[in-house]
């Protein structure tokens, strides 16, 4: 297919591309490309494993998944779509059958021949080592960071498939700069240890200083070193989707590599709101496609390089009644800046450094003196949502009853900006 964005699009080698910032893509024009570009691939009588995204994250799924199997079924000789969860809850019948777009109950009437699979990353059967990754050369990529081996297990049923296919919306993002392409492996697909170690070294470089980094981040770097041990032939469908709806910005196709960053480079003209000055106050209004704050935390994340120091992030989700559905390990340590945890290591290294990760993420940069216990957070973190105050303060988290918050006027308050739909896109102040 020849539809390739040209250079005054700044697409990256190798990918295919089509719509831009600010396009709009139909329905037509989508199936046509998806059909177009899988079907110039080799992939008669090959088996297909298709990694998509949980429901946390905006995407025209059903559109997607439906000319990606109008391509595919009758060609391939098996098809199988895997939700990578990461470590989020399981997605039950009736939220599938929504988030792939088929009536509950009637997967084989609205996608015949494809069958549908949770990334079970608490069976330990459900993973397969690929190999292990030096310490010598995870000190590499990690600039020095991190030394430390790790074995990569994966999700068996992409190493099962002939082909995998990644499906999914590239945004800015807190651990690794901008999501899609093989994240959707590592995390999202893969074992507790690649995970571990990715998002602590996030966690280290800090989210303020990676989230919206365009390139190459060393966690970027991890994680393409690990897909690369992925025996199969990896291709992926990067998705640039305006936040909060199906609308679709951009589709690029090829590598993952090479379909993420171009997908990327609209993401950084779409998903990006520069301010000129900073705010004392930001209300983040969480949707509820966020239903923990192990989740809903992204409305921080994308909130924190705009608050001025001493300022306040709030996060209103009324619908919100627990910290994480699935890593109560976060209610007993907190949350804390990364020194907190650097400076006490032998303290907290026996725990899951991806829960280290988030508990970082959402405080924020600060300082701890070792000596005399004192933790000082650049901003104050508040949660208005349906968590108990005791469950929340004992988290070192501020609490507001959600019942008081009028985001009208919140709004009509100068220094308070208020963000609708919170979570995907990315503020920061303009260059000066």
């Amino acid at each position: 297919m020849k539809e390739n964005a040209g250079p005054e699009d700044g697409a990256a080698a190798g990918a295919v591309r089509i719509g831009g910032p600010g396009t709009a893509l139909d329905e037509g024009r989508v199936t046509e490309f998806v059909a177009g570009v899988l079907g110039d691939e080799d992939l008669d009588g090959r088996s297909v494993c298709v990694v998509v995204p949980d429901g946390t994250r905006s995407c025209p799924l059903p559109l997607l998944l439906s000319a990606v199997h109008g391509a595919l079924a009758g060609r391939v000789s098996r098809l199988t779509v895997l939700v990578a969860l990461g470590t989020h809850a399981a997605m039950d019948e009736p939220r599938l059958a929504r988030h792939l777009g088929y009536p509950e109950g009637r997967l084989a009437a609205r996608y015949p021949g494809m069958t549908v699979r949770n990334h079970e990353w608490w069976d330990p059967d459900t993973f397969v080592s690929l190999g292990t990754i030096s310490a010598d050369r995870v000190g590499e990529l990690s600039g020095g960071l991190l030394h430390q081996a790790v074995d990569v297990r994966l999700n068996r049923a992409v190493v099962d498939h002939d082909v995998t296919l990644v499906l999914g919306p590239v945004f800015p993002h807190e651990v690794v700069g901008f999501s899609g392409g093989n994240k959707y492996f590592f995390p999202g697909v893969a074992g507790a240890e690649i995970i571990d170690l990715s998002h602590w070294l996030g966690a280290l470089i800090t989210s303020a200083d990676i989230i919206g980094t365009r390139g190459i981040t060393p966690v970027r770097a991890l994680i393409d070193e690990a897909a690369a041990l992925i025996p199969g032939r990896r291709l992926a469908l990067c998705a640039v989707v305006r936040s909060g709806t199906d609308a679709l910005h951009s589709l690029a196709y090829g590598t993952p590599e090479a379909a993420w960053a171009a997908a990327a480079e609209v993401s950084a003209e779409t998903h990006v709101r520069y301010l000129d000055a900073p705010v004392r106050r930001v209300l983040s209004l969480m949707p509820e496609k966020y239903d923990d704050i192990w989740t809903a935390a992204k409305g921080f994340y994308k909130l924190e390089p705009v608050v001025a120091d001493g300022g306040e992030v709030i996060l209103h989700a009324p619908h919100i009644t627990q910290l994480s559905a699935m890593h109560s390990e976060i209610a007993d340590i907190g949350y804390h800046c990364r020194d907190y945890f650097t400076k006490q290591w032998d303290r907290f290294r026996h725990l899951h450094w991806g829960v280290l990760a988030h508990s970082t993420h959402l405080r924020g940069a600060g300082t701890y003196d070792a000596e005399t216990g004192e933790e000082r957070c650049r901003v104050t973190v508040t949660l208005a949502t349906g968590i108990p105050e005791d469950v929340v303060r004992a988290a070192n988290l501020n609490h507001l009853d959600p019942a008081e918050i009028d985001p009208a006027a919140f709004a009509a308050d100068p220094d308070t900006l208020v963000v609708p739909h919170a979570g995907e896109i990315l503020h920061r102040l303009r260059a000066t």
